[in-house]
């Protein structure tokens, strides 16, 4: 009972003490709007780069979410400071959708429409209705699923396509990223459809979204993660064929307890019992395959064992949560262990004790990577939303305030 509790304040703290400040201080960008696109390891700013749909969500998320479970007033003004950028700056006025990314200023630069990053913003808005009321924010959110359901949804075969140009045509092939196959389809836009639609039927019961949230949780089961192996198979042509055996260890965990968030959202016990198995079997298989002696996770493997040995803090953070979620699940010992070891590999090897916030990775030495604090795919959010989840997971596991 003491080591959860220990846990708990020590995530209270990191949130409060160290990464919601870092990005309060350093990342907001209080002379144009948003939040810079590059922050470098010494708090350098590139003023001028490119600022991003996906930073700006999650900036948007993290700090309406600390806001409703914590409570301060100078969260909820950065939520609103991100919330102006999303509407003001990224929203396609003329089509409907967000742009994938703006210069410094706000003026479109990409303006593809992703599923992944559209997903993000409904994630978003949905919690900032939550967090404040804003009936804005909801009506954009529903707006922005049904244009999603009305051009990115697969009729035929089920799911989303990657991506559609800035008119809402498919753009096949599209990347999300660098480290990205060119595809169709792919594992990481459908885990944050069905993310974002979760989120938004807190707010809105609506019979249609249940539909699609009901769909593509089915989708996943049955296509994205592998049965032999408990783990998500990533890239996908337009049929569900397998482009790759990479295997996303940070995905996995992760996977393993926003599925079944998702599945409790909807209520169906047959489902729910479902999604609970599979969730401890990822659990399992990540457990068993990609965590080191030292508690962190690694970055990827294939069939044949690890391929990546540098440890990222986005899996570290979704290691704590999923494997504390396993472990509400079971109650196996191995599970809370495994939770408790990948904080503490966070806190002594990803926590950037000297200039603040957390580094993006450190490679299989233990030495810090030289990448961004802050960026187009660098946010609060994951290290954020770990230490929320350690502390309303450990206050149900304790009965505690």
């Amino acid at each position: 009972m003491d080591q959860l509790e220990q846990f708990k304040t020590e995530a209270f703290q990191e949130l409060t003490t160290n990464v919601l400040p870092f990005s309060m201080r350093f990342v907001v960008d209080r002379e144009h709007g948003g939040f810079y696109g590059h922050v470098a390891n010494d708090r350098t700013v590139q003023k001028q780069a490119p600022k991003a749909l996906v930073q700006h969500s999650r900036m948007l998320w993290t700090f309406a979410r600390v806001n409703r479970m914590v409570g301060d007033g100078e969260y909820r003004l950065i939520a609103s400071h991100a919330c102006k950028a999303l509407m003001d700056w990224f929203w396609d006025a003329a089509r409907g959708g967000f742009f994938w990314m703006v210069d410094h200023q706000g003026q479109p630069l990409q303006t593809d429409k992703l599923s992944y990053g559209q997903a993000f913003a409904i994630y978003a808005l949905a919690e900032d209705h939550l967090s404040s009321g804003n009936a804005q924010s909801l009506d954009r959110a529903i707006e922005l699923y049904r244009l999603l359901e009305r051009h990115c949804r697969d009729a035929e075969y089920g799911g989303y396509w990657e991506a559609c140009h800035v008119d809402w045509t498919p753009a096949p092939d599209q990347r999300v990223d660098e480290t990205t196959l060119p595809v169709v389809k792919s594992m990481n836009s459908h885990l944050h459809v069905v993310e974002a639609y979760a989120n938004l039927l807190r707010v809105w019961d609506d019979s249609g979204l249940r539909a699609s949230l009901h769909a593509v949780l089915q989708a996943t089961l049955s296509h994205i993660i592998q049965p032999a192996t408990h783990q998500f198979s990533l890239f996908f042509d337009r049929q569900w064929h397998t482009l790759s055996d990479r295997i996303s260890y940070g995905h996995d965990i992760e996977g393993s307890w926003l599925l079944l968030e998702a599945a409790e959202a909807l209520g169906d016990p047959h489902l729910l019992a479902q999604v609970r198995a599979v969730a401890l079997q990822m659990a399992y298989a990540t457990l068993d395959q990609g965590v080191d002696a030292d508690g962190g996770l690694f970055s990827e493997g294939d069939p044949s064992g690890v391929t990546d040995r540098t440890k990222v803090w986005w899996p570290q953070a979704e290691a704590v949560v999923g494997f504390l979620n396993a472990y509400q699940l079971n109650e196996d010992p191995r599970f809370l262990e495994a939770a408790l070891a990948s904080w503490r590999f966070i806190r002594e090897h990803i926590v950037d004790k000297e200039n603040g916030d957390w580094f993006w990775a450190v490679d299989e030495a233990g030495r810090p990577v030289d990448r961004e604090k802050a960026g187009p795919w660098k946010a609060a959010y994951h290290s954020s939303r770990a230490c929320l989840e350690v502390m309303a997971r450990v206050q149900k596991l304790t009965g505690g305030a």
